[in-house]
């Protein structure tokens, strides 16, 4: 029983980072340290990954809409009056914009492929993840001070060029290497330095989560193996279910945040757990 609390409490941390942008994969590690699963390190390696499926399906099921590109179309049918709907029509403004994805997905795809595992070792301690914590919470401030009052030259998500995805691309290489960034941080920070509106940068973040964590997920997955015992079945489901209810409300309630607000309060809030970090670490 205290393992299946421990897994909801880490489900829930999961649904409620991935999608702020105060970092997911640092707030996991940080709790790891206080907050031990009984375990073993190549179960909680591959857990700490896994369990960001929970939070994607919740982008898929609230955005299936804007993400799935086939629809049904009211056609006549040949000798009936009556109409009938058929799977015949793919809209091209998300066809082309999963094309955008994929481009902004190779930079941070190639680069977590090739050297994950040396970043791993290198980066994934609470000391690095804190200054990146105060790194990108002071870039989240500088951004929102510069841009105040400034018009969006990007307010659709069909507006976003090429050029600009690879660039949100590059960005979200940033996350991928040092822990404790942000993948949502690091995008929507890019984003907002190329003119994207702040709904538009939150909403292309979400999306272009899916490949990045279906992919990482399956991934860890296939190093791991398929053979869990029941006890880690069961962490697992419950962990990936409870970050699936968090992040549905922590979507829609962010959504309705930056309508009228701006970043700054997720930077200060980067700054001070990252002081609260070094200090913990440094004194202990």
């Amino acid at each position: 029983m205290l393992e299946i609390l421990k897994s909801i409490l880490f489900g829930i941390v999961e649904g409620i980072t991935e999608w702020l942008p105060i970092s997911s994969t640092g707030h996991m590690i940080l709790l790891d340290q206080f907050v031990k699963l009984d375990v073993s390190r190549d179960f909680y390696s591959m857990f700490e990954v896994v369990i960001q499926l929970g939070a994607i399906l919740a982008v898929v099921i609230l955005y299936w809409s804007k993400i799935w590109p086939f629809h049904k179309k009211q056609t006549l049918t040949p000798n009936f009056n009556s109409q009938a709907k058929i799977w015949n029509y793919m809209d091209k403004d998300i066809f082309i914009m999963w094309v955008k994805i994929v481009i902004a997905c190779i930079p941070a795809g190639v680069v977590g492929v090739l050297f994950n595992e040396t970043f791993e070792k290198l980066f994934y301690k609470p000391i690095p993840v804190a200054l990146a914590l105060i790194v990108f919470g002071v870039a989240f401030i500088w951004v929102e001070t510069v841009h105040k009052n400034k018009t969006p030259k990007i307010n659709t998500i069909n507006d976003l060029t090429y050029f600009t995805v690879i660039m949100i691309g590059f960005f979200q290489l940033i996350a991928a290497v040092f822990p404790g960034t942000s993948r949502s941080g690091a995008t929507i920070v890019g984003a907002l330095i190329l003119g994207v509106s702040r709904t538009v940068a939150a909403e292309f973040t979400f999306f272009l989560a899916i490949p990045v964590m279906f992919g990482a997920s399956f991934f860890k997955l296939y190093k791991f193996g398929f053979h869990f015992t029941g006890m880690e079945t069961l962490i697992l489901a419950i962990g990936m279910i409870t970050a699936f209810i968090t992040s549905i409300i922590v979507i829609k309630l962010l959504m309705n945040y930056i309508k009228k607000h701006d970043f700054k309060i997720f930077g200060w809030y980067r700054i001070v757990l990252g002081i609260i970090v070094i200090l913990y670490f440094t004194l202990h």
